[in-house]
Order: structure tokens, then C-alpha cells, then sequence
């Protein structure tokens, strides 16, 4: 038997079950993971809130995680080759993260980088491979400058580390009072600055003279758009992981995981990030663990905005 959280129709996270199910034994291509550790992310949540063409309830929760094989069905073959019992791995993209015990196609799952804890290595992969297309997409390489809104939030710290690894500068705007989130941009390689008026003006200085490449949004405000815009020359260096409409509106770049072309990259992506991150490169913040059963709680606390890190569920 197994526990799990699944969402029984559209609606707040409230309405979630936490269930006991009959854990079915691995199929063909399949393996069953006992779950140590589950990233806890705001697409967790978002993608249940309202109803969505083709999704059927009750649909699990939880898109990524870390822990242990358990057992290998036929011809299970992992994302980087021969999986077996007694294996410490992660998970990505799967559905039924927020549980104990968990069967998931064996294509999906990578050996853990020993040099991340479980809650850690649960949060690597989504955050990681967002970041990752951000990067490929702007055509972002050695030597630029580049602006990052949201650059404390967690795909902006892997930003931050991706582009550190490839020689890129990283301006990125923080809470105007926000000193341990502009201490967290000065970890990572980034130069804070406080968003609010006179953001332009203060990205100027900071690039000392420097053009500013390309841009990345992951927070969609006004001014995240208007001050990209004004700064970076080419349109299709600007883009955003938060606002389709206004992407739309203003000829600039959107991508999201349930597009098919950003899926297909990310999932090539995942093996680059867990390279990055097994040789100390890229590691993952964590901000808080909860217990399992107090998963309504966890995806509350991320959805406050400011956790200050990454969230993981324990068992």
C-alpha cells in the first residue's frame, strides 16, 4: 500500500485527498521508486486550480522527486542507462510526486548527484530545466549581460548558476528592503538591484556601460516588461515564463512546460542540469521540509511567494 495526494476535481488546494492506494508492481519500461523527498512547486497547485482540456480527475500531485528504487520492471531502462533495486535516484517529468511509493516510467528517472540531499535533489529538475530553456531560447552565450527579474526566486537562482557556468553577467532585481534576497543574488555570481522606480536607471549602472543582451522575467509585472523592453534591442532575446498575454502583446518569448516544444527541450535538458549539479556547479536552496501529510500547508507556504528557497515534502 501506498499513501498519495491527488486533486478529486478543479478547485484550491484545500480540496485536496491525501489517499491510501494498492501500489501497482512495475510494468514494462516501468519502476517503482519509495519516495524520500518531493519538490514542492506553484505549478503543483496551478495546474489543478481550474479545469484544463484534457485533464481527467482525480489527478495526482507533484511533478518531481527523490528516493530510492524499489523495484525494476522488464526492459527498464533509465534517462542514463541501467537502473536496479537499491538505486538512490530523481524523477522528472512524472505525476504523483506527493506520495510515499510511486511507479513511473523508467525513461524519467536519473541517478541522484550524491552531492544534493533528497529535499535538495527533488527541486533541482523543474526549476533547472525552466532556467535551462530561458537560456537556449535568448540565445544568451559568453560574455553578455543579461537582466533577470525575480533573480532570488528558484528558477532565477538556477539562472543564476547556469549562467555563471557559461561566463554570462547576471543584473537581478530584488525586493527594494529585501537584503538576505540581494544576498542570495551576490552567492550565486549575480549584482542585485531593487526593483521599483528608477529600476532602468540603477540596470544601467550596474552594467557599467555594458549592453544589455537579453532579458528573462519570472515574475510578469509591468514593470519587468516595460524596462525590458527599453533596455534589450532584439524582441526575441526578451523572455517570460509568467505572462502569455502580455508576451503575446508585445512580440516577446513565453515558454511554459505544457508547450510541446518546451517539453521536448527540457526533458533533453535534464541530463545537462544533473551533470551541472553533480559536479558542484549547481546546487538547490532549501528553505523548509514538511511532512508528507502536511502537503495543503507546504503548497500554501510556496504560494505566499517569498519562501525564501525551495520547499520539499518528507515522508
Amino acid at each position: 500500500m501506498a499513501m498519495r495526494w491527488t486533486a478529486p476535481a478543479p478547485g484550491p488546494v484545500e480540496t485536496w485527498s491525501f489517499e491510501e492506494i494498492e501500489l501497482a508492481p512495475p510494468g514494462p519500461h516501468e519502476v517503482t521508486v519509495r519516495i524520500h523527498a518531493a519538490g514542492v512547486n506553484p505549478a503543483d497547485a496551478k495546474h489543478v486550480a481550474a479545469a484544463r482540456p484534457g485533464t481527467t480527475y482525480p489527478v495526482p500531485i507533484g511533478y518531481e522527486l527523490s528516493g530510492e528504487i524499489t523495484a525494476v520492471g522488464p526492459d527498464a531502462v533509465g534517462g542514463l542507462g541501467e537502473l536496479s533495486v537499491g538505486d538512490e535516484v530523481v524523477a522528472f517529468r512524472v505525476q504523483g510526486a506527493y506520495a510515499t511509493h510511486l511507479t513511473v516510467p523508467a525513461r524519467d528517472v536519473f541517478p541522484k548527484p550524491a552531492t544534493l540531499s533528497h529535499p535538495e535533489a527533488a527541486n533541482l529538475l523543474l526549476a533547472g530545466t525552466t532556467a535551462a530553456e530561458m537560456i537556449q531560447v535568448t540565445r544568451v552565450a559568453e560574455g553578455d549581460t543579461v537582466l533577470l527579474h525575480a533573480a532570488s526566486g528558484a528558477v532565477g537562482v538556477s539562472l543564476l548558476q547556469q549562467a555563471r557556468a557559461l561566463g554570462v553577467r547576471v543584473i537581478g532585481t530584488v525586493g527594494p528592503d529585501a537584503e538576505d534576497s540581494a544576498a542570495r543574488v551576490r552567492r550565486y555570481g549575480g549584482i542585485p538591484v531593487a526593483y521599483g522606480e528608477g529600476l532602468r536607471e540603477r540596470v544601467l549602472d550596474a552594467a557599467g556601460g555594458k549592453p544589455i543582451a537579453a532579458a528573462w522575467d519570472a515574475v510578469g509585472t509591468d514593470e519587468a516588461f516595460d524596462v525590458s523592453l527599453a533596455l534589450v534591442p532584439e524582441r526575441d532575446r526578451i523572455v517570460t515564463i509568467v505572462d502569455p498575454q502580455r508576451a503575446k502583446k508585445d512580440g516577446v518569448l513565453w515558454i511554459a512546460g505544457a508547450l510541446p516544444e518546451s517539453a521536448r527541450f527540457r526533458d533533453i535538458a535534464r541530463a545537462r542540469i544533473l551533470e551541472l549539479a553533480a559536479s558542484g556547479a549547481l546546487d538547490v536552496p532549501v528553505a523548509r521540509t514538511f511532512a508528507l501529510a502536511d502537503a495543503v500547508e507546504a503548497v500554501q507556504f510556496v504560494m505566499t511567494g517569498h519562501p525564501g528557497g525551495k520547499v520539499a515534502l518528507v515522508p
